[in-house]
């Protein structure tokens, strides 16, 4: 019984694994495209550094195209930022997602443990209940047993003494005639 349910055990953990596997798998490729944008973000600004250096007017000083790419630049970081924000919010909430899948799996398997529990307990006390009806069947039969033996036993010794009786009678008749 035991091995029933290690079996069974094991094969719902090992299916467990598998998708947790395929879970794993879409986590990373979420956080891979996060990766992506960080270093896109990073390479924005990498630019947008470059070009506040940038003065490409009169005297050195900057002129309202290097304003403008500038201002484009944080356009383009700013954006970046809403998207890793977006991504970031569909990673948790995939998290959540998958927190609340593996809280739901325990819980069944919790259940199931538990109602595998009660029934190897049910089938205990009934194999218990049977051993113990067994047990009263062998004395019970051993108790027929004894007394099919004794009632042949004294009903031989009744044959032998209606037999030895007989003989006598048959004895004392043939030496009367005698």
């Amino acid at each position: 019984m035991k091995l029933i349910c290690s079996i069974i055990i094991i094969l719902l953990l090992s299916k467990s694994n598998v998708s947790a596997q395929n879970d794993s798998s879409a986590y990373e490729a979420q956080r891979n495209k996060i990766n992506k944008l960080l270093s896109e973000r990073s390479s924005r600004f990498g630019q947008y550094d470059s070009s506040l250096g940038k003065r490409s007017g009169i005297f050195g000083l900057k002129t309202k195209k290097d304003l403008q790419f500038s201002n484009d630049i944080l356009r383009q970081i700013v954006l970046t930022d809403n998207d890793i924000f977006s991504e970031l919010k569909i990673l948790m909430d995939y998290k959540d997602f998958e927190k609340k899948q593996v809280e739901a799996r325990a819980e069944t398997s919790e259940g199931r443990i538990d109602r595998y529990q009660i029934t190897i307990t049910r089938l205990q006390l009934e194999n218990e209940k049977l051993r113990i009806d067994s047990e009263k069947n062998v004395v019970q039969a051993e108790k027929l047993f004894n007394y099919l033996l004794i009632s042949v036993i004294v009903l031989l010794l009744s044959l032998i003494f209606i037999y030895m009786k007989i003989l006598r009678r048959s004895d004392k008749s043939g030496l009367k005639s005698a």
